[in-house]
């Protein structure tokens, strides 16, 4: 059986990373994007070909940048015929003290995390639907369900705006398309746990039932179960991996 073509935007590292490895591992064929992280991208493709055997493709974008995605696209369809699995990863965040938010910043993060998740899906869909298959995961957060936090209140509506976003994909995209998002809670990547003081992390933790954060591997996971055979009639979904969490239910 060919290789289903999978799409993962921020992929170079933290969950976007672990989730291309987990993928990797079970035969997909993979095309990692990425924004600025270039080295990143050219040694996780290296480990991918070296470790796993299949094809990968690293391709730099701007996914809030329709004429970029539309070319990433165009390439890849030319590569490997279309992208048959989108993982709309990419996303930032800059918290900051509320005093200090201002419209511009706003703008910058729903530019990427909302609109570009909408450009993506929205240029995949052709050959989706030609094949009558298709599926789309967008990563969210429990930031935007009912944890919030002032210090990221532009991200939090990004995310809010995103589970909406998934939902009216879902009506849009059926019936063979499977349109879900995940909403992970305090997950410990890098990216996550850097700057950060021992006392504000040990708070965060005793808010989790599981009195623990969550391990990027373990959003990979469900990942790759929501976009196998096994998985076909779960759609218009968000679905919260925060190992209980206060606020988040």
């Amino acid at each position: 059986m060919e290789r289903r073509v999978v799409l993962i935007t921020g992929g170079t590292g933290g969950i976007g990373k672990a989730i291309a490895l987990e993928l990797a591992r079970n035969n997909y064929d993979l095309v990692i994007n990425f924004h600025s992280a270039q080295a990143k991208a050219e040694q996780l493709k290296q480990q991918i070909e070296n470790e796993f055997g299949v094809r990968c493709m690293i391709y730099q974008a701007d996914v809030s940048n329709e004429d970029e995605v539309d070319q990433m696209i165009t390439e890849i369809e030319n590569e490997f015929g279309g992208v048959d699995i989108l993982i709309n990863n990419a996303g930032i965040d800059e918290p900051d003290l509320f005093a200090n938010k201002n419209a511009k910043t706003f703008r910058k993060i729903l530019d990427v995390n909302v609109i570009g998740a909408f450009n993506c899906a929205k240029r995949v869909y052709r050959h989706m639907a030609e094949n009558k298959f298709g599926k789309i995961i967008n990563i969210s957060s429990t930031n935007g369900i009912n944890t919030y936090y002032p210090m990221c209140l532009d991200y939090d509506a990004s995310k809010a705006a995103l589970n909406s976003l998934t939902h009216d994909l879902a009506m849009q995209y059926g019936p063979y398309i499977n349109v879900n998002a995940i909403a992970p809670g305090f997950i410990g990547t890098e990216k996550e746990l850097d700057g950060y003081d021992e006392e504000f992390l040990k708070e965060e933790t005793e808010k989790i039932f599981l009195k623990r954060y969550g391990r990027p591997e373990e959003v990979a996971h469900l990942v790759r179960f929501l976009i196998s055979d096994e998985a076909a009639y779960i759609n218009n979904s968000i679905i919260r991996i925060d190992g209980g969490q206060y606020g988040s239910y």
